[in-house]
C-alpha cells in the first residue's frame, strides 16, 4: 500500500506558487535573453523633453514654454 503522508507531501509541492522573487508567472518576456527584453520606461510625471528652439539645448520641463530659462532670462522670445 501507498503511504498517505508521502502522497500528501507530493500534492503539496504541487500547489505552491511561484517564488516570490520569480518573474516566470508574471514576466511576459521571462523567456527572452536579457538583451532583448524591452526596457521598461522611466516615470518622468508630467516632463516631456524640449530643445530650446534659440541655443540648442535639450532638456526635460514641464513649463508650456520651449525657451530655456537662460535664453528667456536674456529677454530672448520665439519669432512666429
Amino acid at each position: 500500500m501507498t503511504d498517505p503522508k508521502k502522497n500528501s507531501e507530493k500534492t503539496e509541492d504541487k500547489a505552491k506558487p511561484a517564488l516570490p522573487g520569480c518573474s516566470c508567472a508574471s514576466d511576459p518576456f521571462a523567456g527572452l535573453p536579457a538583451e532583448m527584453r524591452p526596457r521598461p520606461q522611466p516615470n518622468k510625471g508630467n516632463l516631456r523633453q524640449v530643445t530650446c528652439p534659440r541655443c540648442g539645448l535639450k532638456y526635460w520641463s514641464n513649463r508650456s514654454t520651449d525657451l530655456c530659462i537662460s535664453c528667456e532670462k536674456k529677454g530672448n522670445h520665439i519669432k512666429d
